[in-house]
């Protein structure tokens, strides 16, 4: 087989070319993991294939990614030897790194994952009957400082890559069981050795974890059109949500360019609660934002828009605060649901949940007007897994933890 790269000098490693996209390694390979075909075809020619070797090259090892959750060359067996030792020494297949991975008495589970320049996130697998859904992180850290969410107390560290985002799925699928044979190392002793199914399988994603997806729009949609790609994981964009704390300018974006589900972070129907809460309200208020819901391409009748609203005791809970939600979805004629989420409270937070009375009774109204309002079910509160509670657990430790570790070094 002619094979333009197997032609270098003799002993020598030629240095590959790192996209932008990708978080630089010690040892210099290149992470594929969240790279497009396309992408992966290019690095192939850039790194000393021809173009006919890379188009093919590049499909087999993207469908050994992505339909088998390999992550060693040498086991892509319909490759040549010496193109899988060529392969070997230029790229890697990666996943994000464990730091720790937690079990939930409810099932659910949570991964403090940490990227190779050192950075901690974290990621949450919540099954139910039905469904198996994976929240997955798009930053270290969060900008948005909502007053209620723990996530929102940490400072932003920096946009994760695609591949970090990927990389998130993938560990997923590999602690799940699910890809047909292989390897497993997922971080936690109990799941680690062999292949085996749990019977929770991962069905959906949300981009409900750390950090505002639309402030990282570019790497959020590379890596879901990697998740939805036919030839690659295949899952459904009607499978896949992502939560906005309303940025409207990328709102109509997000719809053209990636049209998954979308879910906006309301939380309050007035302009003084919601500058409180949502502090991003200050600068896209909340007509302009369900002006941009009613707007948003991907949204039907048969898809829609679910606005989520963390229930505050005596601070956006009332009568009053119901009947307006209403009002104002059925101004913009939205197709809308409302999830209802009981608050998770942390430590030092300004607020505490509404009664399950107080809920109840809201839940009731919206209801009753025609409008779907179901109450979400807090899950992995044991773990701090629960909506809002994402906080890695370098940024949980306290000053005088902090201080002390310091001292003992």
């Amino acid at each position: 087989m002619a094979n333009t790269a197997l032609m270098s000098i003799p002993g020598r490693i030629d240095p590959v070319p790192a996209p932008r996209e990708v978080t630089p390694r010690a040892d210099g390979r290149v992470d594929l993991l969240g790279l497009s075909r396309q992408r992966i075809g290019r690095l192939f020619i850039e790194t000393g294939l021809d173009e006919r070797q890379a188009k093919l090259r590049s499909k087999q090892v993207f469908h050994w990614m992505y339909h088998r959750g390999e992550t060693e060359f040498e086991a892509m067996t319909d490759i040549s030897k010496s193109l899988r030792i060529w392969l070997e020494e230029r790229f890697v297949v990666g996943r994000p790194n464990v730091v720790e991975a937690q079990h939930s008495n409810d099932g659910t589970r949570k991964w403090l994952l940490r990227t190779e320049d050192g950075h901690d996130f974290e990621m949450v697998f919540i099954p139910d009957e039905t469904r198996g859904t994976l929240c997955v992180s798009s930053q270290v850290g969060c900008t948005l400082n909502c007053t209620f969410c723990h996530t929102g107390t940490m400072r932003l560290v920096r946009n994760l890559t695609a591949g970090e985002i990927v990389g998130q799925v993938m560990l997923a699928r590999d602690a799940l069981g699910e890809w047909p044979k292989g390897k497993m190392d997922f971080g936690d002793e109990e799941s680690a050795g062999e292949y085996r199914a749990d019977g929770r399988l991962l069905t959906n994603i949300v981009m409900m974890g750390m950090g505002e997806p639309l402030y990282n729009f570019d790497n959020v949609r590379d890596a879901l059109n990697v998740v939805m790609d036919g030839e690659g994981l295949s899952l459904s964009r009607r499978r896949i949500t992502l939560s906005t704390s309303g940025v409207v300018p990328m709102m109509e974006r997000c719809g053209e360019e990636i049209g998954v589900n979308l879910a906006v972070s309301l939380h309050a129907v007035t302009k003084d609660v919601r500058d409180e809460i949502v502090p991003l309200n200050r600068k896209y208020g909340i007509e302009e934002l369900l002006a941009a819901c009613k707007a948003y391409p991907a949204s039907s009748n048969a898809r829609r828009i679910t606005f989520e609203y963390v229930m505050l005791k005596d601070k956006n809970d009332s009568d009053e605060d119901a009947r307006e939600l209403v009002r104002l979805i059925k101004a913009f004629d939205l197709p809308a649901k409302v999830n209802l989420i009981p608050f998770n409270p942390w430590p030092g937070s300004a607020y505490e949940c509404s009664t399950p009375e107080r809920i109840k009774r809201f839940s009731a109204i919206v209801f009753d007007s025609g409008i779907s309002a179901p109450v979400r079910t807090p899950r992995g509160r044991d773990i701090d897994a629960a909506c809002g509670q994402l906080k890695t657990a370098a940024e949980k430790k306290s000053r005088a933890e902090r201080d002390r570790e310091a001292s003992n070094a």
